[in-house]
């Protein structure tokens, strides 16, 4: 059964600082072309100090919700995925309600790493379509205008990496990277909108990635700063193994679920750790690497924002049209992964 919403505005942001792979790999004692020759990536960008996470949500939302064409007060829900929240609590999507003004939204975030835009998807996506109205309840005190024709979401993926990297791992700052995109999630009419949706996880491997410290069985001590247990650490061979098994199997299933061919497919957006290892695995899943979606080779690793960073680029990029089946595939820590098929709606 399809879901009558689709995404009807996207938006993006990065940091002003951008850092090229040729410096980064100077930097590191290696070839200027090593990081580039491994991963397809020329660049990153690097918060400011004193930017948080929330800082580039509430700048790649208002991109979308202006791409969108409405307010932040015709939203009714806030889903954020993200690893490096402004603090452990309160939810950062709460910061991105107070810094946009959303007053009528309900707001909370998502924890799933770099697949976390798409279970943020599906959550509001699941939370509209089940819900009579408008899920929103007005603020005390809240006079802003109820949704002109919502309920809309507003889904957010976005990540702060460079606060949580060991200055000495070259394999982590190779490709993480930060920032942030935004999509607005509203109604559609027939035939657009979700028609298939999936997700995983194997708790198993959950140490194959990890910051190891800073939460309730670590928390922050002399012994783990001076461990940097608060940076990231990955077991980059095991990852490398999961997402070449993982983003084969993830078409798979979407397609098998929705009855669709890969011939159906417009587009596959799928997260992108590792630029040049995703865009090699097309033949893997019967795609045309024409199809994918790729981004990353500007931007590195920007974890939950990775994939609707992608996904933007299209849009602006006009590789989007009308009743287009749009595959978006999403991987990452837990480990989890996960898929939604969209019908592409007019945007205008």
């Amino acid at each position: 059964m399809t879901i009558p919403y689709a995404i009807r505005g996207t938006g993006a942001y990065l940091p002003e600082q951008r850092i090229t792979s040729t410096e980064l790999s100077t930097a590191l004692g290696l070839d200027p072309q090593w990081i580039e020759s491994r991963t397809g990536i020329r660049a990153r960008h690097r918060a400011a100090p004193g930017q948080a996470a929330s800082d580039l949500a509430a700048h790649a939302a208002r991109d979308a919700l202006a791409a969108a064409g409405i307010d932040a007060g015709d939203l009714a829900l806030i889903v954020l995925g993200t690893s490096t929240p402004d603090e452990l609590g309160p939810a950062t999507a709460c910061r991105v309600q107070a810094l946009l003004g959303a007053g009528r939204a309900a707001a909370f975030d998502v924890a799933a790493a770099c697949t976390g835009f798409l279970h943020a998807l599906q959550t509001a996506a699941a939370l509209l379509h089940g819900t009579p109205g408008t899920p929103g309840t007005p603020a005390p005190g809240n006079t802003a205008r109820p949704p002109g024709g919502g309920p809309y979401a507003l889904v957010i993926g976005v990540e702060v990496y460079s606060r949580f990297l060991n200055p000495g791992d070259r394999a982590t700052r190779a490709l993480f990277g930060d920032g942030a995109a935004a999509a607005v999630l509203g109604p559609v009419p027939a035939p657009y909108g979700i028609t298939a949706m999936g997700m995983g996880a194997d708790g198993t491997r959950a140490d194959d990635v990890l910051i190891p410290a800073g939460g309730s069985r670590l928390p922050a001590t002399a012994d783990t700063l001076a461990a940097l247990d608060h940076t990231i650490h990955m077991d980059g061979a095991a990852v490398r193994n999961f997402i070449t098994d993982v983003f084969p199997r993830i078409v798979a299933d979407a397609l098998d679920t929705a009855g669709v061919k890969t011939t159906d497919l417009a587009l596959v957006v799928p997260h992108q750790p590792n630029p040049k290892l995703v865009a090699s695995l097309a033949p893997a899943a019967g795609l045309d690497p024409g199809r994918l979606a790729i981004a990353g080779q500007d931007v590195g690793n920007i974890g939950a924002a990775s994939l609707p960073y992608a996904l933007h680029r299209a849009v602006t990029d006009d590789r989007l049209y009308p009743g287009d089946q749009v595959l978006l595939a999403g991987f990452g820590a837990g480990l989890t992964w996960a898929h939604a098929l969209l019908t592409w709606p007019p945007l205008d």
